[in-house]
């Protein structure tokens, strides 16, 4: 009879998702047998109570296996996960990337709750897997945040900044290139900040160079979400020069009021933001920004917030992560006047549409252009600035196809291959 194996549900960041694969390399390895891991997200109250919603889905479909919880929300929140009768066993962040956790869990030989103090970690595990995805792989390159920003319990599930060498970044990237990998994204939880713990405390934008340098048979290198206040001179040069890294950055922008932004103790100011996106254009033309931004903050008037409204306009974004503002106990923001939940809601809403709306209008500029397309399955497919675009007949996966823009719909463009 086969062996069964572990099942996985992941929640929240792409960050999840890698240290996912690794879980399952290492509970592969370890034997472990009948068990159900959900990796939770912690980044809202929502998503913890979507953590718990799984949970229990999980355990109803597999009455008989070890349900493990781990992630995020477990290691800010270990006593709420030990009460649910569904859970068998709590880990924290650390833990979970270690081989000994998992081949303790597969003996039957582990603390019902492993969770030790995250602050107290100063590496970040060691790479275990090449990547993950299928045509694009991620690669973590950073973990935990040493800012403390006041609406924000990510630190305490992930712990201070800490990077990954250069070298071993730069090793693990060739052996996916040698594999067939056409695209590279580098991850963190603050990416910006790789490097500080480093010697010689070199910036993104060195190991961003090194990269291409290094590894000149990479086609495509993306970075993914950023604190543009922290960009470095370096990186501006590489988004200058160098095509291979593509137009397309991720911004950590929260909001558009510079009080607010105060009071979520972010570093930069409106006008900081909107500087740097002005900057980046006039080094590369086709760059496109998303962005994360929050509504109904604590203290948000309505005028604060259309001040984050006209930020789309002002910083030209093309894809945005709204976020309704929800309160994590254990932050500063959850202790300040609140802004009514309808409110919050109805803030959202018209934040999204401002986002639906640009982002049909850059889809609408791309007609009749032709675009460099990474396929992702035989009809779908992302360009240098990751807008999806469906294809008219199959095409093969993992190949990057010179793509005509033929029209778009709403979310996608439509295109077919140039031969």
């Amino acid at each position: 009879m086969d062996r069964k194996t572990p099942k996985f549900a992941t929640l929240g960041c792409r960050l999840n998702a890698y240290e996912s694969e690794a879980m399952r390399e290492m509970a592969d390895s370890a034997g472990l047998g009948d068990a159900v891991i959900v990796n939770t997200c912690a980044v809202t109250a929502e998503a913890v109570r979507k953590s718990q919603k799984e949970i229990r889905r999980l355990r109803r479909e597999n009455p008989s296996a070890k349900v493990i919880v781990t992630g995020c929300a477990a290691q800010t929140e270990p006593e709420r996960f030990s009460r649910m009768q569904e859970v068998d066993i709590v880990l924290g962040n650390a833990e979970k990337m270690t081989p000994a956790t998992w081949a303790n869990i597969a003996i039957g030989q582990t603390e019902s709750v492993l969770v030790d103090d995250i602050m107290s970690v100063t590496e970040t595990a060691e790479h275990l897997i090449d990547g993950f995805g299928r045509h694009r792989a991620y690669v973590q390159v950073q973990n935990g945040c040493d800012h403390r920003c006041t609406f924000c319990i990510i630190p305490y599930g992930r712990g201070n900044s800490r990077s990954v060498p250069a070298g071993v970044v730069v090793e693990q990237i060739k052996r996916l290139v040698a594999r067939g990998f056409n695209e590279v994204v580098l991850t963190g939880v603050d990416l910006t900040s790789w490097g500080a713990d480093l010697p010689g405390q070199p910036r993104l934008g060195d190991l961003v160079r090194r990269i291409l340098k290094l590894v000149p048979d990479l086609p495509r290198l993306r970075i993914s979400s950023i604190d543009s206040i922290e960009v470095d001179a370096a990186l501006m040069e590489a988004i200058a020069t160098e095509p291979r890294l593509m137009p397309h950055l991720h911004l950590s922008l929260q909001a558009g009021d510079n009080l607010i932004l105060k009071r979520m103790k972010r570093r930069h100011l409106r006008e900081d933001a909107i500087k740097f996106c002005e900057e980046a254009r006039v080094l590369r033309p086709d760059m496109t920004f998303g962005a994360d931004i929050i509504a109904g903050f604590p203290t948000e008037t309505e005028d604060m917030f259309e001040k984050s409204l006209r930020l789309v306009d002002e910083c030209k974004l093309t894809w945005l992560h709204v976020f309704p503002y929800s309160p994590r106990t254990g932050t500063p923001a959850a202790r300040m006047p609140q802004t009514d939940v309808t409110t919050i809601k109805e803030r959202a809403t018209r934040l999204r549409e401002a986002g639906e709306a640009a982002a049909m209008r850059f889809l609408s500029e791309q007609v009749g252009k032709v675009s460099q397309v990474l396929v992702e399955n035989p009809r779908m497919g992302r360009t240098e600035t990751f807008a999806e675009v469906h294809f008219s007949s199959d095409q093969p996966e993992g190949t990057i196809v010179a793509t005509s823009i033929e029209g778009f719909s709403t979310g996608h463009l439509l295109g077919s291959v140039n031969r």
